[in-house]
């Protein structure tokens, strides 16, 4: 310590090398202690430097690089193979939606082509339902007519058979009065007589 104080005061640091004045002032102020020693001989940063490089060589010697690429490699292909079965889900997830949306169109057209069915059926039916019911009518005018037709043929033959009885029976009586067997005789000499 004396000497390291010495040498300061010489100009000198621990190496022998000359320092300037400004580094005098300030390792005058200051003591000067020495670096630990591993062993005796050692600094510590060598110790620690020598020590990693032992623990890396382990490392190495045992193999965990190859453990480490290995583990992941095994993620990567695990990865992989996830994106892989993302990739095939996509595809069957886009194929599933294009046959529902074809499935959806052929829905509505077919829907579509059901309503036009259904209406022209509706209008076939609203056309013969309409024809049907001028055939009834018709058919009906035609039975009211004809019994119309029978009544009134009832009537006039009624009417007739009545007259004809009212003509008879008005005949008869006339004749009963106005005619005797001698105005008969006279009839039946006269019609014998026009044959």
């Amino acid at each position: 310590m004396a000497d390291a104080n010495a040498a300061v005061e010489h100009g000198l640091d621990h190496e022998g090398a000359e320092i300037t004045g400004a580094e005098t002032a300030h390792t005058a102020g200051t003591e000067h202690h020495a670096e630990p020693l591993f062993l005796g001989f050692a600094p510590p940063v060598a110790v620690v430097s020598t020590s990693m490089i032992v623990l890396l060589a382990i490392l190495v010697w045992k193999g965990v690089p190859k453990l480490v690429t290995g583990g992941l490699d095994s993620k990567i292909a695990e990865i992989k193979a996830q994106l892989a079965e993302a990739k095939t889900l996509r595809a069957e997830a886009e194929a599933l939606r294009k046959e529902y949306a074809d499935k959806i169109a052929g829905a509505e057209k077919d829907a579509v082509a059901m309503l036009d069915h259904a209406r022209h059926e509706a209008e076939a039916i609203v056309a013969k339902a309409e024809t049907d019911a001028v055939e009834v009518v018709a058919r009906r005018e035609k039975m009211a007519q004809d019994k119309i037709g029978a009544a009134e043929f009832a009537a006039i033959t009624d009417l007739r058979n009545q007259a004809a009885a009212a003509a008879a029976a008005a005949a008869r009586g006339l004749i009963a009065a106005n005619h005797s067997a001698q105005a008969d005789k006279a009839l039946v000499d006269q019609a014998i007589a026009g044959i």
